[in-house]
């Protein structure tokens, strides 16, 4: 939403609680091709509750991000959290001139954003003619506090990023969704509804698509960071130890018993939990399938625990499927991490609009 002048390509750059994740698509007629890919871990508490504390070790992760990826790139398009931004669809005359229409916008965040407004970014992009009334435009409104935006526009920059666009989280992964994943639903009938689950480290996304549109989105307190702590707790070790140990094994025989299948119970519970408050919002929608994304999503077993406790088949929400990439990008990340690359891909997606 918030956007700057650019050249292409543009970079992806996922900003998480435990990780930075950085991609760079090309596209040659209706394919897209992985050019570099790269995730790197940051230090314990240097990203909190999705707020940069360490401005100086996220940048330091991005830039060797940058440098492992061999991206010549350097422009980026970033998010903030949904959680810190208030966007909104507001109505408006359609004869307005620029300079009314920014002022009606104004005048319209006033009403919806619970800051002053000299302590807000604010951008909007129109939508179109409001349905059954020639006489207005829909218009799309995104806000959030300049300290959000800015804390991490200077991360990138310490990175050595120049940063064109700050998009909205859950907004990158609608992209991602319509362009990426969408169009391989094709056994997925127009009247039902898709939700994507993108479980990250300490908070969990619920998306949920219907009839061509995004019509719910909402974070909730949960993610992968109760099963690293669970393992830090169990066997003593820190949580660069834990958070190694998941990924390339090595743990105790117990590990299975007492802590991983305990988690996907969890889990699968919460994911139970997250879709109730949605089919309270909306009651006649009817879910066809979950797809899972998300660094939690590799788990080989989780979206079957989670098809057994909804009762809707569930997958694994892959965006780089059928992807060709470049010689330098490894095959092992694009097999392993491609469910945690959702709100990157999302991002890297804005080369093309």
């Amino acid at each position: 939403m918030f956007r700057r002048a650019r050249k292409q390509p543009l970079l992806g750059l996922d900003i998480s609680s435990t990780a930075v994740k950085l991609i760079e698509l090309s596209r040659t007629r209706d394919a897209y091709r992985i050019e570099a890919l790269a995730i790197e871990g940051l230090p314990e508490r240097a990203v909190q509750d999705k707020t940069i504390m360490d401005p100086e070790a996220v940048g330091g992760a991005i830039r060797k991000l940058v440098k492992d990826s061999g991206t010549r790139s350097k422009r980026a398009a970033i998010a903030v959290p949904g959680s810190v931004a208030v966007s909104r669809v507001v109505t408006v005359p359609a004869n307005l001139s620029e300079t009314e229409l920014e002022i009606q916008i104004r005048m319209e965040a006033d009403q919806y954003v619970p800051y002053p407004l000299e302590e807000v970014s604010l951008d909007f992009d129109i939508i179109g003619p409001t349905p059954g009334n020639p006489g207005t435009i829909d218009v799309l409104m995104a806000a959030t506090r300049t300290e959000n935006l800015e804390s991490r526009v200077a991360a990138a920059e310490l990175g050595g990023l120049q940063v064109d666009i700050v998009d909205i989280e859950p907004f990158a992964i609608e992209n991602a969704f319509q362009e990426l994943l969408k169009p391989r639903l094709s056994d997925i009938s127009p009247d039902m509804g898709v939700a994507l689950l993108d479980i990250g480290a300490t908070v969990t996304g619920l998306s949920v698509f219907h009839q061509g549109a995004m019509i719910y989105t909402r974070e909730h307190p949960f993610g992968g960071r109760q099963h690293t702590d669970e393992i830090m707790r169990r066997f003593q070790m820190s949580y660069a130890e834990a958070s190694r140990a998941k990924r390339q094994g090595g743990l105790p025989e117990s590990y299975a018993s007492e802590v991983k299948e305990p988690f996907l119970e969890l889990a699968a519970q919460q994911a139970s939990r997250f879709l109730q408050f949605f089919y309270a919002a909306h009651p006649n929608v009817h879910l066809m399938q979950i797809l899972v994304g998300g660094g939690v999503a590799a788990m080989p077993e989780l979206a079957d625990r989670i098809a057994t406790s909804t009762g809707i088949e569930t997958k694994q929400a892959n965006p780089l499927m059928g992807m060709s990439r470049a010689a330098r990008v490894p095959s092992r990340m694009v097999n392993e991490d491609a469910a945690a690359m959702l709100i990157a891909c999302g991002l890297a997606l804005r080369s093309f609009d």
